[in-house]
């Protein structure tokens, strides 16, 4: 147990706490029960370590402990929990609980003996984990950490400083917001640069490195992640590999399934549950027709892959600015929270009411002059005009 505990006091202490993704503001930390998931590379490790060392420093009362740290290889969550609890301990973070057999039992136990123990847990966003237990489901408070937004990557690297906007501010009051925010810095100067090396936060360590992190993150995802996933075959870690590089390489992507399973060699209801897991692992992004009710078996209409970094990891040769508007607008509005779906016209229709269409700064409104609530979202441009929005402005929506 002091072993785990030095760990922890060392990673406090090294931790630095200038810039905090906005998602810790929103937690209500005095939940007794939290659950952090996220994509590998989003740093949910950091957000733990941050938090943390703002409340707590080092001290007794807190600790954090990774349950892919081998000392759990012998040793039982619930038996360290209940040391730790011993010797004043009140707070607990734990990072990757995925990676621990019965880990959901093991916290649910937890959390119903001891009322003085508060736990904040961390793991894969590609495992539907609270619905490995029912009852932790019930207990636990999810939250979920994307990749960084265009407004919080220019947080972090010192450009600006500013809120989260909502959907309606940017439909309804794009003119006034675009006019102030431009007064204060060059939005077109930056988003290139955000949609190549920008999205996750491990940028700032190593930009030059920063492609092949990517793919070491996706490697991960895919050899190691989903092999958590019950009823996953490891042999077809290889098939997940080719339709990965196929959507990379073609996207955005509609999907004929059958051609597609005939090419890779897999049964079409398991590519389609793999395409399930690839969008769960946030590594695509799946839009279905709108009306259509949405399941592990449903056919994606279109696909995406999840962010504009990928696109310049995985398929730099096939890389187009068209796309990359596309992913950006379906990245920034799912991470957002906001429900999108396959329009009859236009690109994205949002919360079943807004029609978006997306393109270059001469972008008309022409194909959507029949269509309701709808607006054109514009690349190129720093601000817009009527319903004509820059696309670079829905990077602030969080």
């Amino acid at each position: 147990m002091d072993q785990i505990l030095l760990k922890s006091n060392l990673l406090v202490q090294n931790q630095e706490i200038g810039f905090i993704r906005s998602l810790s503001a929103k937690i209500d930390w005095s939940d007794r029960l939290i659950g952090i998931l996220g994509a590998r590379g989003t740093g949910k490790t950091t957000l733990l370590l941050q938090r943390l060392k703002q409340q707590f420093g080092i001290t007794q009362k807190a600790a954090y402990i990774t349950l892919d740290d081998i000392y759990f290889t012998e040793n039982r969550l619930v038996h360290v929990a209940e040391s730790f609890r011993q010797q004043g301990g009140q707070f607990l973070f734990i990072d990757e609980v995925h990676k621990y057999p019965d880990w959901a039992r093991e916290i649910k136990n937890l959390y119903d003996t001891y009322k003085d123990l508060n736990i904040v847990f961390t793991g894969s966003s590609i495992t539907d984990m609270l619905r490995q237990n029912a009852d932790l489901s019930r207990r636990a408070i999810q939250y979920e950490l994307p990749g960084l937004s265009y407004r919080e990557y220019l947080e972090f690297s010192n450009v600006i400083s500013m809120p989260a906007l909502t959907l309606t501010d940017v439909l309804e009051s794009h003119v006034a917001i675009a006019s102030q925010l431009t007064s204060q810095f060059k939005p077109l100067q930056y988003l290139p640069t955000y949609l190549k090396t920008g999205y996750y936060p491990f940028f700032a360590e190593n930009i030059h490195t920063y492609p092949v992190r990517i793919e070491q993150l996706v490697k991960m995802i895919i050899e190691t992640d989903m092999r958590f996933i019950e009823g996953f075959d490891p042999a077809n870690t290889r098939k997940i590999y080719q339709l990965l590089y196929i959507l990379a390489t073609n996207v955005p992507f509609k999907p004929n399934v059958t051609k597609l399973s005939e090419k890779i060699g897999l049964h079409r209801n398991t590519l389609v549950q793999y395409l399930h897991y690839l969008d769960k692992a946030r590594l695509i992004n799946s839009l279905i027709a709108a009306g259509k009710s949405i399941s592990t078996l449903q056919k994606p209409d279109k696909i995406y892959l999840e962010n504009t970094n990928l696109h310049y990891a995985l398929a730099p040769q096939t890389v187009d600015k068209g796309t990359l508007r596309e992913s950006f607008m379906m990245n920034q509005l799912v991470n957002a929270k906001y429900r999108v779906a396959l329009p009859p016209e236009g690109d994205f229709q949002i919360n079943e009411k807004y029609t978006i269409e997306v393109g270059g700064k001469d972008k008309t409104a022409s194909q959507l002059k029949n269509v309701k609530n709808s607006f054109v979202v514009a690349d190129d441009i720093e601000t817009g005009i009527h319903t004509k929005i820059p696309l670079w402005l829905f990077g602030f929506l969080y």
